[in-house]
């Protein structure tokens, strides 16, 4: 699926790879307008396991540690294993909730439960039944120049997205929200208003580079997970960086090395110049100064020059 997207991606006229859905650009080689109204009456289980969090920010990382925490949870056999991805496979279900033609979300009622739902969206662009529902979501962010870095990597080398003639140009791309997805700023500012409520987690990429196995903890706790002490050595081993990115040509196909390109911390020192830093921190501090999140993604650690 992931090829065949690839390559539809290389052959589609650039005007044509992005649409406008509510204000919010997406793209068009994965997403329709007609997905995104279908998506409005999507029906969430209680016991969905929902991930969140905007593009580069880390989804995939993230993904992988909470399915081997879920699985080794439920302690499915190796034949239920197979079923799962089966059905997956079968129903031509997509990584991101976003992602398909409108009846996707007709064959997803199909697939066994605990659904793992990743998407790239914020709070107020997900369907009404995900934020009444029982369900839990934990929500990934990562400091924003670091994302906005990665970001213009993945718009490069994606042929799925249009390409940025200059750094420059991309920066201003970026701090208007005219990229897939919108703004990051927007993104965050909507989650914060989401911070308090008992069924929803933040985790930041930075603390899992920091400590994994901690992190991991959390995530478990939060879902109800019961995972032991080496079972938690074993899905930090199986999930680093390295070992997904040695693996991800089989996992995501021709995708694998633009998905996996360097997974650090800081490397925005290498693009930002003096204002666009300035830029930054200031929207950073009129958006987001004070909130529960800009505490919780420790801006000051991670982004002072």
């Amino acid at each position: 699926m992931e090829d065949r997207i690839f390559s539809q991606g290389v052959n589609a006229p650039s005007e044509g790879l992005l649409f406008s859905y509510r204000g919010i650009l997406y793209p068009a080689t994965v997403s329709s307008p007609e997905t995104l109204e279908a998506l409005k009456s999507f029906e969430t289980r209680s016991d969905d396991v929902i991930l969140a969090g905007y593009p580069k920010t880390g989804t995939n990382w993230l993904e992988q540690m909470v399915r081997e925490l879920e699985s080794t949870d439920a302690k499915y056999t190796e034949e239920e294993m197979k079923e799962r991805i089966n059905a997956e496979k079968e129903l031509e279900t997509f990584p991101r909730l976003e992602f398909g033609d409108p009846e996707i979300y007709e064959r997803m009622k199909k697939l066994p439960s605990r659904r793992i739902i990743l998407t790239h969206l914020p709070p107020d662009a997900l369907p009404p039944s995900m934020l009444q529902s029982k369900a839990k979501i934990l929500v990934l962010v990562r400091n924003p120049k670091d994302t906005a870095v990665s970001y213009y990597h993945f718009y490069n080398d994606m042929p799925v997205l249009p390409s940025f003639a200059s750094w420059d140009e991309y920066f201003a791309a970026f701090m208007n929200g005219k990229l897939a997805w919108g703004s990051y700023i927007d993104h965050l500012v909507e989650w914060n208003k989401y911070i308090d409520l008992e069924r929803i987690m933040v985790i930041s990429y930075e603390e899992l580079k920091e400590d994994q196995i901690l992190g991991m903890k959390r995530i478990a706790a939060f879902f109800g997970f019961s995972v032991c002490e080496e079972d938690f050595r074993r899905i930090a081993e199986k999930t680093s960086f390295q070992a997904m990115k040695e693996k991800s040509k089989e996992t995501h196909g021709k995708f694998g090395d633009i998905i996996f390109r360097k997974g650090l911390v800081g490397k925005w020192r290498d693009f930002f110049s003096k204002a666009q830093n300035e830029e930054m921190d200031q929207k950073f501090e009129d958006c987001l100064g004070g909130t529960k999140l800009a505490a919780k993604m420790k801006y000051d650690v991670y982004c002072k020059a």
